[in-house]
């Protein structure tokens, strides 16, 4: 089906975000990920939690797609999926039948309603308030008013359990988040290390915490009200239209 939507031209990927940073070979997206790594993490459950919070082959709008690591799941278990990225890069790997978006979150407007808008990758934490309304705001612009929101966000201890690793699954590789340093206005220098037998990539990223106060407030701010936390660890969450 591939990319009916094009808000950037495709030379213009290279531009660098400040306090957003990203080493290793292969291409570095614009907040510092790398493409060659986002290939080898496995989606874990998190199509499961997703399929259990939504209704059966409900249209998904997945914003924030990267290389279709979810969206490759949710599409063999029947789900139409729009995924949507910034990064050219990152879209050249999702598969070729399923219909993309190239376009930055919080500039989208499709003019199209979905069941399921997924906001995951802990995106509601951008340092920028504009920019995370911005994002909350394009989901509430697109989901049908009897759907839902899923936002994925960070746990509770997520920025004081520092440094930490962990293997990932099905790999021979290790992730780790080496630290995260304030910067100043609540928001924290993000670094994080996915090292493999043939190489090492890193990327540096800001993150604002959010208490679970906070976070509910930013969402009723773009129109949307939390219903239900859909996992123990409360790190993913359905809202819905509010009002």
């Amino acid at each position: 089906m591939g990319n009916d939507f094009d808000e950037n031209d495709p030379h213009e990927n290279d531009d660098r975000r400040e306090g957003y940073s990203g080493t290793g070979t292969g291409a570095i997206t614009p907040d510092g990920c790398a493409v060659e790594v986002w290939t080898r993490l496995p989606a874990g459950d998190t199509p499961d939690v997703i399929e259990a919070a939504v209704p059966p082959g409900a249209s998904i709008l997945e914003l924030g797609c990267g290389v279709g690591r979810m969206t490759h799941p949710l599409t063999e278990r029947g789900f139409t999926v729009t995924a949507v990225d910034e990064s050219a890069e990152m879209l050249a790997r999702v598969r070729p039948e399923v219909r993309t978006v190239r376009s930055p979150i919080e500039r989208l407007d499709l003019g199209e309603r979905f069941d399921v808008v997924m906001l995951a990758s802990f995106l509601v934490h951008a340092g920028d308030p504009a920019v995370r309304q911005g994002l909350l705001e394009t989901c509430r612009r697109h989901v049908a008013e009897d759907g839902c929101v899923l936002v994925q966000r960070e746990g509770e201890d997520w920025h004081r359990n520092v440094p930490r690793e962990s293997r990932i699954a099905g790999t021979d590789g290790v992730a780790r988040i080496l630290s995260t340093t304030p910067i100043g206005s609540g928001v924290n220098s993000v670094r994080s290390e996915y090292v493999f037998p043939d190489g090492t990539w890193s990327q540096t990223f800001l993150s604002r915490p959010l208490t679970t106060a906070a976070f509910e407030e930013a969402l009723a701010d773009a129109g949307l009200r939390v219903e239900t936390y859909l996992t123990e660890d409360r790190t993913w969450v359905r809202a819905r239209p509010a009002g």
